[in-house]
């Protein structure tokens, strides 16, 4: 096969989370570790590897701590998940996409053992040990690997990480990983290895309890980096964040969204530990890292503005109720200085309607069904939010209501396109091939 008919038999032939939701999930790492015996076993040939978990800001987290590294001159891989463009985002070394001819040999090698095929293995599954084989055939000095789904049944818990980091818990896949977030939190904490350092992001009351007690267990050292500042003040200055006062000195971050206020504490925490074993972490590897972070990894969709003038368009991928606590005022302030569009949707398998009372009231809404087979159709979603008061249009795709709300807006005015990672994959798809500046 080649690289396209590849891709097709992964998105097609082997059970996807966001095709199938649920369906696609299973838990456990047997199969897992199958596969990785039959590649042999590249988890145990990693000089070193940093396990991030949490319901939201592990990605921006994973990407800015590559970012550190490889600014530092370590060789890095970087495992995330899910891809927007192109499937090659998930697994990359020193921000470099895997080569197409990796993913084909890979693929073909899994489709000339039946006794591979009899295991039935996700995408995640033979993704995951795609990456692992990738990473070990590199040499990298360090991987950093992003939990596709709770953390200790995800098919990424086979490694054995010098740091796990679990950036915070919020009510997501309740369905998978349990209905509270004490429950949640259990599941995230199934990364933590005995003895190795913890770095918790944001967590207290029961959630925190759970966090302790696993690491009481394990012989874990664990640092929780809501408990100190990890910086004077977070100052916006156009279109970064200045840090002041870190013990690195002061950083500009070029992810701008409130909730990398977060995840920055916690990225900080994580390199202070780092630093110990990679000792060429320095203030300006991590001024780089920070300030580049986008450049160095291809971290795309994070509170990403996608033009300025004559109307500014950003999106996100935010796409839960965490999530939304954060964009909900931001998107309210931005509201208060022009017209402001939101091109919104969801995945069927999400309950929407503590997200809904998070928008803004003073914005127009256009309604948008994501392309994948789990998406939402855009008359439910405008339904739910007929149901708290907000009036919008449903379109039958992201590029429909895209142009609309573009249509609609004048010069000065705001378009926001989110609710769903597979809404900003519509979208970046949909300008990539109109060949916009992306």
């Amino acid at each position: 096969m080649n690289y396209k008919e590849t891709l097709e038999f992964l998105y097609s032939q082997v059970p996807m989370f966001q095709n199938l939701g649920a369906g696609a999930y299973k838990p456990g790492l047997g199969t897992t570790l199958a596969l990785a015996r039959h590649w042999g076993e590249p988890q145990k040939q990693l000089r070193s590897a940093v396990h991030i978990a949490g319901t939201n800001g592990k990605g921006s987290t994973a990407h800015t701590l590559a970012a550190v590294l490889q600014s530092a001159g370590y060789k890095t891989g970087l495992y995330t998940s899910p891809h927007l463009l192109d499937f090659r985002e998930r697994i990359r070394v020193d921000g470099k996409p895997v080569s197409e001819d990796f993913v084909v040999e890979f693929v073909n090698e899994y489709l000339r053992h039946p006794e591979l095929q009899v295991l039935h293995p996700t995408f995640f599954e033979l993704t995951t040990v795609m990456a692992l084989r990738y990473f070990a055939d590199c040499d990298v000095d360090v991987a950093v690997i992003e939990v596709g789904l709770g953390g200790r049944l995800d098919c990424t818990n086979i490694i054995s990480p010098s740091l796990c980091v679990i950036t915070n818990i919020s009510l997501d896949h309740m369905a998978l990983l349990g209905e509270t977030e004490p429950e949640i939190a259990c599941e995230k904490a199934g990364i933590i290895k005995p003895g190795v350092p913890v770095v918790i992001g944001n967590a207290d009351g029961a959630v925190r309890e759970v966090f302790e007690k696993k690491a009481v267990e394990t012989g874990a050292p664990v640092v929780f980096a809501c408990d100190r500042p990890y910086f004077s003040s977070a100052v916006h200055n156009g279109d970064v964040i200045i840090y002041e006062d870190t013990v690195w000195g002061d950083i500009s971050g070029e992810l701008t969204g409130e909730c990398q206020l977060e995840n920055t504490a916690t990225v900080i925490a994580a390199l202070e530990i780092l630093k110990d074993k990679f000792t060429r972490i320095d203030s300006g590897a991590v001024r780089r890292g920070f300030a580049s972070v986008c450049e160095l990894t291809g971290l795309m969709g994070r509170w990403m503005t996608i033009s300025v003038s004559p109307v500014r368009v950003i999106c996100d991928t935010g796409h839960n109720i965490g999530g939304w606590r954060h964009l909900g005022p931001k998107l309210a302030s931005i509201a208060g200085t022009g017209r402001l569009s939101m091109v919104l949707g969801f995945v069927n398998d999400k309950d929407i309607n503590a997200i809904v009372d998070t928008f803004p009231r003073n914005a127009s809404y256009y309604f948008a069904s994501p392309s994948v087979k789990r998406g939402r159709p855009s008359e439910e979603t405008a339904a739910v939010a007929a149901q708290h008061g907000i009036d919008g249009r449903a379109f039958s795709s992201v590029a429909e209501a895209y142009a609309s709300a573009l249509a609609d807006a004048a010069e000065g005015d705001t378009v926001f396109v989110g609710g769903s990672t597979f809404v900003v994959s519509d979208l970046l798809s949909e300008l990539k091939q109109k060949k916009l500046n992306i």
